[in-house]
């Protein structure tokens, strides 16, 4: 099983594709009309089962116990989402923001009337769009902000659509309402042709109309998330070895790798083993959302920042705690293995298709250039981002086509190694997004003169 890349103990059930992979491994033969199962939605082999890479076991519900929300907060750019947590925390996050503009997701926890509530902060830009599903797979609740005075826009329709996929409830917050322009009316009216109905037209979705920035009506939105969560009626068992998923993970001086992680069920501690992804490590030291103050442990529901990795996950990675290192390396570096052939395979398979579409569409007759960059950015999910973006860019005219090509893309501080890769390919430019380059790194660029551009806002 380890081989496979699937850690179970002898308790533990596993699925059929991953029993198949496990027999064929002996030289066995499985097959017959009990063992079969939906290959459309189930195709599973060696590969796939060790890209899950853990088992989804039922916990007995004797050990199960209450465990607090956890909400993300969705919606359009600068609706006011990231200043409606600085007040509910207290804090003031957004004026560190480029532009006032959430530039990554993260995760809080407060306090209301004894109650824990645990938030999920996700960028309302258009760019950002894997960022804002990966929150809503994760949460138990969306509270979706609306500014009253903008009413629906395009990535408010896209956190609805992240919020149905992932099957949780959503409750509207209408923001602003303390604006002259303010009309609470027109935005609930706008919702109904999603089929978002409120409680005010006749429907079951809670809202509240709300104002971040004046503080009010924020207690009734609070009563509502714990009301809701209390329909839900969310439990978890912290007695065992922890899973969580990553949120976001970036590299810091003195610490190394430091990712932002939701534990879902179970409790993770310092000295724990573990495995996420293609990386694996041992828990050095956990910090409270804050960054400051040390945990010894963090159970369910509980957004915590993991040291102790040996590299850089990718955010929404899934956390598992290992029996012991050798298993957690043999499970990543067989991970890693797996990620390289199907990078290998998905290059030839695109390789093919650009082939075919520029012969049948003319396009073949066309001097084809590539603009190579290396993305570094704060946090790998930004990291991601802007990757994505930068390879969907296409610039064409009669005679030629301009595409774009990331030889890099990471986080972290812009170092000699980027310098070194951009160097090898003629007019390459390194992007850094949120971070800054090293001194060395300067040095070699202005010799090699490689360019350097600096961002802090997409």
């Amino acid at each position: 099983m380890t081989n496979l890349g699937v850690m179970a103990s002898m308790t533990q059930m596993v699925d059929n594709p991953t029993c198949v992979a496990v027999a064929e491994g002996f030289g066995k033969i499985v097959g017959g009309a009990d063992d079969e199962w939906d290959e459309d939605e189930d195709e599973m082999d060696e590969d796939s089962a060790l890209a899950v890479g853990y088992i989804v076991d039922d916990d007995d519900p004797e050990d199960l116990q209450p465990r607090p929300p956890v909400v993300t907060i969705m919606g359009h750019v600068d609706h006011g989402k990231t200043t409606l947590l600085d007040t509910i925390r207290k804090a003031n996050v957004a004026a560190g923001e480029a532009g006032g503009i959430t530039q990554a997701i993260d995760a809080y926890q407060v306090k209301h009337n004894g109650e824990t509530i645990s938030f999920i902060d996700t960028p309302g830009h258009a760019a950002f769009t894997d960022m804002r599903e990966r929150g809503a797979n994760i949460t138990d609740i969306v509270v979706l902000v609306v500014a009253a005075d903008d009413s629906v826009k395009k990535q408010t329709a896209d956190s609805i659509a992240c919020a149905r996929q992932a099957g949780v409830p959503l409750i509207v917050a209408v923001n602003k309402c303390d604006l002259e322009t303010a009309d609470p009316n027109r935005v609930k009216s706008d919702l109904t042709q999603y089929d978002i109905l409120t409680e005010d037209f006749g429907g079951d979705v809670l809202c509240s109309d709300i104002s971040a920035k004046e503080g009010t009506g924020l207690d009734d939105l609070l009563d509502k998330i714990m009301l809701q969560a209390e329909v839900e009626d969310l439990k978890a068992n912290p007695d065992r070895d922890a899973q969580g998923v990553v949120i976001e993970a970036r590299v810091e001086k003195g610490l190394g790798t430091v990712a932002t992680s939701l534990i879902q069920r179970g409790t993770l501690r310092v000295g724990d083993i573990f495995v996420a992804g293609s990386t694996n490590g041992k828990v050095r030291a956990l910090l409270a959302t804050d960054g400051k103050t040390r945990l010894e442990e963090a159970g369910p529901s509980t957004p915590v920042n993991i040291v102790g990795f040996d590299g850089v996950p990718a955010a929404g990675d899934m956390i598992v705690v290992a029996e012991d290192e050798q298993t957690a390396r043999e499970l990543a570096a067989s991970r890693e293995r797996i990620q390289r052939e199907r990078a290998g395979d998905t290059y030839q398979t695109d390789l093919m298709q650009s082939i075919t579409q520029n012969i049948f569409s003319g396009e073949a007759m066309k001097e084809r250039r590539e603009m190579c960059v290396v993305v570094k950015a704060d946090v790998q999910g930004s990291a991601e981002a802007l990757s994505r973006a930068l390879s969907e860019l296409k610039l064409e005219d009669d005679e030629s086509i301009v595409t774009i090509k990331v030889l890099v893309s990471e986080a972290g501080e812009v170092s000699k190694s980027d310098i070194a890769v951009a160097s090898v390919t003629p007019d390459t430019t390194v992007i850094a997004f949120n971070v800054a380059a090293n001194f060395a790194a300067q040095e070699d660029a202005r010799m090699s003169n490689v360019p350097i551009e600096y961002y802090n806002i997409m």
